[in-house]
Order: structure tokens, then C-alpha cells, then sequence
């Protein structure tokens, strides 16, 4: 009889622990879920997107790792015990998983250099896209075609990274190609007028022609305008529309590819003959 009331005391202390640890947990959850976001609420020394991010997850994760804690002294788990298993465990984890080791340090290294923030556009190779999240294993992509890439931090390390909104200004670089019989300085005089009239180009710094060449039909330049990086499409295409209609109004040439067709045998091309269409009438 005793020994029946023991056990019912024992199972009824055990279920009260398990209650209670559910409930440090549960109610530490929402806890570090309200402080997380209440920090992000609070602006300390101009702190980026990115770094506020980390902040609010270090928060939560902290507050976690607490309440777990105290759930499992609830239990009765010795947490000396606890700590050397898991210290343990890490090791032969970190031996079993090398590369996700390696995007773990490479994360905390992106962490520390912050080459870009939440927000930026980036290229990685031939992806382009606004950054939405930087994890310690990978960083997140959307691109402007709404598609969803995952590259690891490791890969991001390595590889050249560019970072198309880290200053507040753009170069536009414009190729065009003209004819050889037109006047090079009045090219140039047209571009710079062209530049001029645009609301979105910038006087500072100013435009810059160059002559990259003389191409196999033509004579390359390179016209170079400045613009607020959020204009830096719009202004490239209003400036190609608008030295098109210029071309076009002053008679200036742009020189494109010719094709000559064969019929039959290759080595024989169609021949081709002009004849006037209005002929003089004999006397």
C-alpha cells in the first residue's frame, strides 16, 4: 500500500517536472520572440538591416538556449554531463559534415567583412539579385525575374562578388558605332548635348567620350554618363532611344553587318544586278 502511494507521488512529481519544463519552454518562446523583435524596434548606433538581423536572431537563440536549460533542470539532467556530451557531439559532427563546416566559418567571416546588407544587389558569376537573407550556411537571391537562389557561403568567399548599390552612383557605359565618313568631333559634340538635356544624367562627374577603336565597319566609342543608382536603367535606356532619334535627324550613320546569301553550291553566291528604273527614251 505504501509502496503504491510512493509510485503515485513519484509519477505525479515527474508529470508536474514535465509541465513545467513544457511551460519554461513554451512561455520562454514567446518571451524571446517578443524581446527579438522589440530589438529591432530600437535603432543603437545606426545599425544596418543586416547587422539588426543578426542581433535579433542572437537574442532569440540566447533566450532559447536559457530556457532550455532551465527546462532540463526541471528534469533532474545534470548540465555538467549535458555540456560534455554535446561538446563531443560537436566534434565528431564537425568531422562527419567538413563542408557545412566550412560555410558555417565562411558565414562568419561574411558576418564580419559585410561586403553587402539586406537589401543590395549583387552578381555572383551570372546571378543577379537583391539579397533577402544571409545565413550562417548560405545567402538567399531574388532575382529580377522573381526566382528564388540559395548559395552557399562558401561559394560567396571564393568567388568574385560585385555589389551594384554599394554607392549612391552609377556609371552608364553607351557603345555606339559610326560610319568612317562622319565627323568624329561632331559625334562627340551631339553626345555631350544629348547627355546634357537628360534630367537623370549627372554634371558631376561629367560625361566621358572615348574612342575604343576603329572596328571592321566602323569607329567604336564609348559615351559614359553618371546617374543616382536607382535611375541607372531607365536613364540607359532614354539615353540609347534618344542618340537613335539624333542619329537619325542629323543623317549620322551607324554602320550594321552585311550577309551575302548563296543558292546551290557554296562557293557560288547569288548574283545581283541593279537597274535604273526610269530609263531615258532614245531620241
Amino acid at each position: 500500500m505504501i509502496n503504491n502511494i510512493s509510485l503515485e507521488l513519484l509519477e505525479r512529481f515527474y508529470v508536474l517536472d514535465i509541465t513545467k519544463a513544457l511551460v519554461i519552454i513554451v512561455v520562454g518562446y514567446f518571451i524571446a520572440r517578443f524581446i527579438s523583435n522589440l530589438v529591432l524596434k530600437f535603432n543603437f548606433a545606426n545599425l544596418t538591416t543586416h547587422t539588426k538581423v543578426l542581433v535579433r536572431r542572437g537574442v532569440f537563440y540566447f533566450i532559447m538556449v536559457l530556457m532550455l536549460m532551465s527546462a532540463l533542470r526541471e528534469l533532474g539532467f545534470d548540465l555538467s554531463v549535458i555540456l560534455g556530451a554535446a561538446g563531443i557531439l560537436s566534434v565528431a559532427i564537425g568531422f562527419a559534415s567538413q563542408t557545412s563546416a566550412s560555410n558555417l566559418i565562411s558565414g562568419l567571416f561574411l558576418m564580419l567583412e559585410r561586403p553587402f546588407s539586406i537589401g543590395d544587389i549583387v552578381r555572383v558569376e551570372q546571378t543577379t539579385g537583391e539579397v533577402i537573407s544571409i545565413d550562417l550556411l548560405s545567402v538567399k537571391l531574388r532575382t529580377f525575374d522573381n526566382l528564388f537562389v540559395r548559395i552557399p557561403n562558401e561559394s560567396m568567399i571564393k568567388t568574385q562578388v560585385t555589389t551594384l548599390t554599394r554607392f549612391p552612383i552609377r556609371r552608364v557605359d553607351i557603345s555606339v558605332g559610326i560610319a568612317y565618313k562622319e565627323d568624329v568631333e561632331r559625334v562627340k559634340a551631339l553626345l555631350h548635348e544629348i547627355a546634357d538635356k537628360n534630367p537623370l544624367s549627372l554634371n558631376e562627374p561629367t560625361p566621358l567620350f572615348i574612342l575604343q577603336g576603329f572596328g571592321t565597319s566602323s569607329v567604336d566609342i564609348l559615351f559614359c554618363v553618371w546617374s543616382k543608382r536607382e535611375n541607372f536603367l531607365t536613364l540607359k535606356n532614354e539615353m540609347y532611344q534618344s542618340i537613335k532619334q539624333a542619329f537619325d535627324e542629323q543623317d549620322i550613320e551607324i554602320p550594321f553587318p552585311h550577309l551575302s546569301l548563296y543558292s546551290g553550291e557554296a562557293s557560288k553566291p547569288v548574283r545581283v544586278e541593279m537597274t535604273e528604273s526610269n530609263e531615258q527614251e532614245k531620241p
